[in-house]
């Protein structure tokens, strides 16, 4: 059995892996080698590197592992019409991006960025526009494993979490639990909107100039999802009619982040280069699942962590 990973982990995971597995032959590439695709049975991918034209020639390929979340850029129709098993590492963000998002939260409410300012301007300034995060509310779009990691956090800051998802369906560490379809009517009493909502067909420009006008003035809208939840010139229009205070972005409709777009200069912006799940434990997770369901898969289980339903992308 042939395992290709188009992407090298370190030479301590590497042997790990053969040592525990020696009934596979392993391929470790810094990318995707395209001849030995065609007769591997697993792939192991970022998911950036695949395209459709490779599944022609994977005659072989039964199995995707991605080490990610995000599955937007796969091409999934192919994989579901080829019966290919497609499994992710849904979970393993949510430590560090839980702490990215607070640590972004608590900046802003301490002033941080203008403490910064003024210290390389070289201006001593004690009055500062500094709030508490007790006792205000969250409203967090998206209450999967990241989500309820960041209303368990919020709440132990004594803030009230509401979580919202497509259905409406009770989540852990969310206060309350609402809908897509009540957005408009829950958005009104929130002081942080954070979405961490994958990209599909329902999320898809999911928030709307409208959803920003019933935001408070003062409230500080945070994407840590994907950056197609809204349509970018309807952000920026918000944010320029300082229809909320501020907006945290880590992730774009467009990646790089073009050099002449605005949000670089805007005060009310705060622009983190998608690096909220960067940590140095990231690699270590993915392949502690990815090493659980090879061991499933070699037993021939069908209990598989984080399959992925191909219609819905998730």
């Amino acid at each position: 059995m042939k395992i290709l990973f188009s992407f090298y982990p370190k030479q301590d995971q590497q042997t790990s892996l053969v040592e525990k597995f020696p009934q596979a032959d392993f391929i470790f590439r810094k990318t995707l080698d395209e001849e030995a695709l065609k007769t591997a049975e697993i792939l192991v991918t970022y998911g950036e590197d695949l395209s459709a034209s490779h599944l022609e020639t994977a005659v072989q390929l039964k199995w995707i592992m991605v080490a990610s979340a995000g599955l937007e850029k796969m091409p999934l129709d192919e994989i579901a019409n080829r019966k290919i098993l497609l499994t992710n590492v849904r979970g393993i963000h949510k430590t560090p991006m839980a702490e990215s998002i607070l640590a972004h939260i608590l900046s802003i409410k301490k002033s941080l960025p203008a403490m910064a300012e003024n210290q390389r301007k070289g201006e001593w300034i004690r009055k500062l526009h500094s709030s508490e995060l007790f006792d205000s509310t969250a409203l967090i779009l998206g209450a999967g494993a990241i989500g309820c990691e960041v209303g368990r956090i919020l709440q132990a800051f004594g803030v009230r979490t509401i979580g919202c998802n497509r259905s409406g369906r009770t989540a852990p560490s969310m206060d309350t639990i609402v809908s897509f379809s009540q957005l408009k009517e829950i958005l009104p009493d929130a002081d942080i909107v954070i979405s961490i909502l994958p990209s599909t067909e329902e999320t898809k420009h999911l928030l709307t100039y409208e959803h920003f006008q019933c935001m408070k003035r003062s409230a500080i809208f945070m994407n840590f999802g994907r950056g197609d939840v809204i349509k970018e010139e309807e952000l920026l229009r918000a944010l320029k009619e300082e229809s909320i205070a501020y907006a945290v972005l880590d992730v774009f409709e467009k990646e790089p982040l073009r050099e002449e777009h605005p949000f670089w200069k805007m005060n009310n912006v705060i622009v983190s280069p998608h690096v909220s799940s960067h940590s140095s434990q990231y690699v270590v997770r993915a392949l502690e699942i990815f090493s659980r369901n090879l061991t499933e898969w070699l037993n021939e289980s069908n209990q598989l962590d984080n399959v992925i339903d191909l219609k819905r992308g998730y």
